[in-house]
């Protein structure tokens, strides 16, 4: 290697990064400027750089596997139908198509030509969920796509910095919430424009003409990067299979998955088929969370690209869950979806297990709260009400136990997006939680032991009328340990007063009464009797285990304050 050949790629190294920093800076703006408390405070969101054939170059490290990977298929379906010939500066393309999308009407994907000198250098993408987009609102109780909400083809939502005012006359009148609607439309369009505004600056500074070369370069680096880490395991075909608690009836999910010289292969056949209610997944959001599964085990340090993610490759089978055709419903495709790491794991665990989780809570709870004349009628005056209001706040439970560490307590994994603070929540609507906290003796025992859940008390102002439409699993299929390793808690819903919840549904929650939800644990690694006793008793102290579960689970006498009895440990471990 000449002295310049490595020099260049020195400099293609610094582009790189730099391109990583725009599409952050991208992420951060739409955080920044969002109406939906689900970007601003939790993130569900992603953005990206594209080349002119609609490969995706980079992605912003703030987002969710969920939007980015499917996102990355999206630009290919946008410039089937804009091709780049025709976009022209100030352009901006949406939809919430699912199937040429993320997978369901919440997520708005909107596109963007950047030009310099008047010529076509790329696309920016970004994906956001956003509150409200009519219809039943997001909920499983739908039997199409179309009673989901308004679904929005890929149209043209800007022309050259022009709004479209047909299309925003349908958006504002289609959506219980219009101006937060709108303004995260505009608000998509506003990052898009910041990341052109910056890679502009950056092609300048490095006097670039093209993005080619430095394209060419990120995916011949990142394909051989994949490959080589591909190469370093067993061979073999592996099977796995995970239940979900399904809406009509349970749900199995099954994989044999082939790791080959240079692919890794997965085959769905097996899995259950469609149901006639939202938690149906299109293809494209199974393949975003089984390559995000396969590649965080697998190549975890490989910048994230389209190349990174081509040797991973999925056959899902016509007439399954995980393969929906439009129309079915999917308008909770993450309840079903975020099973799938774990699924992924469960293969990954048979020839490289000191790199994989045990199961983890997985689907996030995040529960979509509604009040108002939607809950309580148009004319039921005789009672009282709280203001409409609409409101989506995410929590999770916990993940499973890592070989040498705990689980994470309230994380969500593998969604990756954040818990939103009790007070934002309450700062929109008329909400109030009164308790969210961890949940003791929910973390599945072993030598490494799950995250914990949280529980959380849920209410309106006045303790009025509500209703939520739930979108819960794991409460009938616990997450599993490995190698040994218990358990985590099953999750729960029910009312304050006693009465258990359906976990999945539109349900109202009488007036003076609260919504209750006790979110799963994390499933452990290992012989939880080979755990330190110093960290039992830690873990007791610190209201995590149950003097009772250290001594059923762990072996570990301990006092009701945490001290522990060497002597009777050692004679509970004979």
């Amino acid at each position: 290697m000449t002295a310049n050949t490595a020099l260049a790629g020195i400099q293609r190294q610094i582009m790189w990064n730099r391109l990583i920093a725009v599409v952050e800076e991208q992420a951060q703006v739409m955080i920044r400027t969002a109406f939906s408390t689900t970007v601003r405070e939790a993130g569900d969101l992603s953005a990206g750089i594209f080349d002119l054939e609609g490969r995706m170059m980079a992605q912003a490290v703030t987002g969710t596997p969920g939007h980015v990977n499917s996102m990355m298929e999206s630009v290919g379906h946008f410039l089937a139908k804009f091709p780049i010939a025709v976009m022209r500066e100030g352009d901006h393309y949406i939809t919430n198509d699912p199937w040429l999308g993320t997978g369901h009407l919440h997520d708005l994907t909107v596109v963007t030509p950047a030009f310099r000198n008047g010529k076509p250098i790329g696309l920016f993408a970004n994906t956001a969920h956003v509150i409200d987009i009519g219809g039943l609102g997001m909920g499983p109780e739908g039997r199409s796509v179309f009673e989901e909400g308004l679904y929005i083809p890929i149209v043209k939502c800007f022309d050259q910095g022009t709004p479209n005012e047909t299309f925003f006359d349908f958006i504002r009148w289609g959506s219980r919430l219009p101006v937060e609607l709108e303004g995260d439309i505009y608000s998509l369009c506003a990052c898009n424009d910041a990341a052109v505004h910056r890679l502009v600056e950056m092609m300048d500074e490095f006097r670039m003409d093209s993005l080619t070369p430095l394209a060419d370069f990120i995916f011949d680096s990142s394909l051989k990067a994949t490959i080589a880490e591909i190469a370093k395991l067993g061979r073999g075909t592996f099977k796995a299979e995970i239940a979900s608690d399904g809406y009509e009836e349970p749900v199995t999910l099954k994989a044999r998955m082939t790791i080959l010289d240079d692919a890794i292969e997965v085959d769905y056949t097996g899995t259950s088929g469609l149901s006639q209610r939202g938690i149906n997944v299109p293809a494209a959001y199974t393949r975003a969370y089984s390559c995000f599964g396969i590649k965080v085990v697998v190549a975890p340090e490989i910048p994230n690209n389209w190349a990174s993610l081509a040797p991973f490759r999925m056959t899902i089978p016509d007439g399954t869950i995980l393969n929906a055709p439009r129309p079915y419903p999917v308008s909770v495709r993450h309840v079903i979806g975020h099973l799938l790491p774990d699924l992924m794991m469960g293969c990954l665990h048979q020839t490289i297990p000191a790199r994989v989780a045990a199961e983890g809570a997985s689907c996030l709870w995040n529960p979509p709260l509604r009040g108002g004349s939607s809950v309580s009628g148009q004319a039921r005056s005789n009672k009282p009400v709280i203001g409409d209001f609409e409101v989506i706040t995410f929590n999770s439970g916990g993940t499973g136990a890592r070989p040498t560490l705990d689980g994470l307590d309230a994380t969500a994994f593998p969604s990756g997006v954040r818990t939103m603070p009790v007070e934002a929540t309450e700062n929109v609507a008329p909400i109030v939680i009164w308790r969210k906290e961890l949940r003791e003796g929910s973390a599945g025992p072993g030598h490494t032991r799950g995250g914990l859940g949280q529980t959380m008390e849920i209410a309106t102002k006045g303790d009025l009328e509500f209703a939520v439409n739930a979108t819960f699993d794991r409460i009938a299929n616990a997450p599993r340990g490995r190698d040994g390793g218990g358990l985590g808690a099953n999750g729960a819903v029910y009312l304050k007063s006693g009465e258990t919840l359906r976990t999945k549904g539109y349900q109202v929650i009488p007036n003076g009464n609260r919504l209750i939800l006790q979110m799963p644990g994390g499933g452990g690694m290992g012989d939880p009797t080979t755990r330190p006793p110093e960290k039992v008793a830690r873990d007791v102290r610190d209201g995590v285990v149950s003097v009772a579960d250290a001594r059923a689970h762990y072996k570990v006498v301990v006092s009701g304050l945490g001290v522990l009895d060497v002597e009777g440990t050692a004679e509970a471990r004979k």
